[in-house]
Order: C-alpha cells, then structure tokens, then sequence
C-alpha cells in the first residue's frame, strides 16, 4: 500500500446495510484469471432486484470498510477493518455474515510509539487464546518513519484492544517496514504469524514471512522464514501482501492480493506447499478473485482483495474482502471500499471464487 493514500481515507460513513445496492446479476471474472469473460459492463448500475427470501446481495457493509477480517465466537461473526479518520479499528458484528451492526471503536488508544493522528493503523486481524482475544495489525513507528507490526488484547471479541507495548512488535527497518500481520493456528496447535515487508514504499522488493508465536499469541519466538514468494507475475505488477493461510487435506495454502490496492487492478490469488513455512509456489490459475472493468463504468465491483475466509454453520468457506465502486476508485477521490463476501469451493484440489458476485445469492449457513 501507498502510506500517502492510505492516510486519505474518507471520513463519511453511510449506514451499513446487510443488502447493499446490486450492480447487476451474476459474477465477474477477469481474462487473466484464464476464466470465463466477464460480464458486458453497463454504463451504470441497473435498477435493485427484490431480494429473493435466504439469499442476499454484496456488498455486505457498504460503507468504507477496508482490509476485512471476520471471526466466528459462539455464533457471532466480528469483522475488522482498517482504521478511518474516526477509528483507530473499525469493528462490526454479524449473526449470519450479511446484516452487520457497527460496534464503537476496537482499539481507542494507541501505544506511545504510534502517532495520534488517524489513517495509519491497518489490517486488523485477531485470534482467540486462553489469555483472551489477541488483535494483531499495522501500526506507524513515528520514530522510525515507517509501519511495523503491533499487537493488542481484549477480554471480549469487540473489544476494546489494549496495547501497552513500548515498541513495535516487529518492524523490519531495512526492508522498508512490515505490514500485513496474520495469525494462523496450526493442526498440531503451533501458533503462527505472518506478515509481508513493506519494501514497495522505497524501492526495495517485498517478501513474505513467516514465525512461531507464543501460545498467547503475543511475542514471536524463534527465527523468520521466507515464504518463497516473491513478485514475480505480470497480474502482481510491483506488489504482493495481505498473506491468509489455510490448512485443507494435508496442503497449505497461503491466499494473498496483489498490485495497487488503489486500482481496479487489484485481485488476489494463492500458492501452496506440503510445509508450513513453505517454500510456496504460486497457483497457475491466479487471480482466482480479479475484475476487468472498462474505466468510466460505475456501478460495480472493481479492485476486489485483501480477503481474509471464514466458514458459515454448515462448514461451508466464505473469502471475505474490499472491493471499489468501479465509477470511484481510490480514497483520494472520495472512493470507499466496502465489505463483500462470495463462497470459497475447491474443485480438485484448487480453490475457486464464482465472484465478485453482484447477486442476488444464497446466504450463508446460520451458526
């Protein structure tokens, strides 16, 4: 991501709505995907359809609502976003992951090594342990000048985060910063992070990693591993982040976006590996999750990514993420991007988005 755009993010927030304005019917796909074309654009959103009784339209919370991650906590689904000019940490809830009720504030303060200004807290993601609810996300080292990992706790899924830390979790200054923090909790019960430098902000090549966390989830231990990707696919032009890591059958596979997060260019694709730390290989199919929207087109998704997945009550996986208004894209022209959600399949082994899906669609499982 772009630090000088990121800090410019819209500051109104329309209410949510669990059935947002529709663009059209059916799903988009992209020709680098090597998929089907997409569907013919129109020169603006059509009329909304009524909503047909267990099914639903995208986006979900259709307001800004950047760098989504969802967790499940005895039927209730919380969803957190990267901060605006007015939260630090957007957080929601949900009991079926299409109406959403907005809580307050996830984090309200900020460790003393962060600024006080608002825009530069990122990527929230959190997981549960015996010690409580352990958020971990992106946060700016004023000292330093650049965004480093930051870590905060909570005795309930909503918060509010506590981080009490004097520095930064980990900041990897001489690749450019690290961002992008992900938890990940192994079959064997080995807790892990992932994260991505933020070389892109300076001219240095980004690189995924991953290390061992504490049984809190709390403090790394141990040393780094390289993940093995790199960039390295025209569709990724200079960037890869946003590392998600699922386990399915014996495989890992390790779900990240690409290109500029301020574009309709943006998607996201996968690699796998038999190992946790990898090395990963990239998927041939990437994007799974992209848009071709001619420029001028309003009305429908563009720039989908960020994705984070989660299961609904029958098990089945939803992939969770932002997607831009194709007739404003960016946040320095007042564009938001808001929360959209498409069921994950897998066919032979390989992962398969039919989105984004304008719909309408079947909801989610109840929990």
């Amino acid at each position: 991501m772009l630090l000088l755009v990121a800090a410019v993010i819209a500051c109104a927030e329309p209410g949510e709505s669990g059935t947002g304005t529709p663009a059209g019917s059916g799903s988009l796909g992209s020709p680098a995907a090597g998929g089907a074309s997409p569907a013919p654009a129109s020169s603006g959103p059509p009329s909304s359809p009524a909503v047909p009784e267990g099914q639903f339209i995208n986006p979900v919370i259709d307001r800004n609502f950047a760098d989504p991650f969802v967790l499940e906590v005895d039927g209730t689904y919380y969803a957190y976003a990267t901060g605006n000019l007015t939260y630090n940490i957007q957080v929601s809830t949900s009991t079926d992951l299409v109406q959403w009720e907005r809580v307050r504030e996830a984090l309200p303060r900020l460790p003393l090594w962060q600024p006080t200004s608002k825009g530069l807290t990122w990527a929230p993601e959190v997981t549960e342990t015996d010690e409580g609810f352990v958020m971990h996300y992106t946060g700016r080292d004023v000292q330093a000048g650049t965004q480093c990992l930051g870590v905060a706790i909570a005795d309930d899924p909503a918060g509010p985060y506590v981080d009490e830390s004097k520095e930064p979790l980990l900041c990897q200054h001489d690749l450019g910063g690290s961002i992008d923090s992900s938890p990940f909790l192994d079959a064997d019960g080995t807790r892990y992070l992932l994260w991505k430098s933020d070389g892109n902000c300076c001219g240095i090549p980004v690189r995924m990693f991953i290390s061992e966390l504490s049984e809190d989830a709390a403090t790394l231990v141990g040393e780094a591993t390289d993940l093995g990707l790199a960039v390295d696919a025209p569709w990724e032009r200079n960037l890869i982040e946003a590392p998600t890591l699922l386990l399915r059958d014996g495989t890992y596979y390790l779900f990240f976006s690409a290109n500029d997060y301020g574009s309709r260019n943006y998607a996201a694709g996968y690699a796998t590996s038999a190992k946790v730390r990898g090395p990963f290989v990239d998927a041939e199919e990437n994007p799974i999750l992209s848009t071709d929207i001619p420029v001028g087109t309003g009305g429908l998704p563009a720039g989908p990514g960020h994705q984070s997945i989660v299961a609904d009550g029958a098990g089945d996986l939803w992939i969770v993420y932002h997607a831009w208004d194709s007739g404003l894209i960016g946040d320095s022209i007042g564009g938001r991007r808001a929360l959209w959600i498409d069921e994950l399949v897998f066919e032979d082994g390989r992962p398969v988005v039919q989105g984004p899906d304008v719909g309408p669609q079947p909801a989610p499982a109840p929990p």
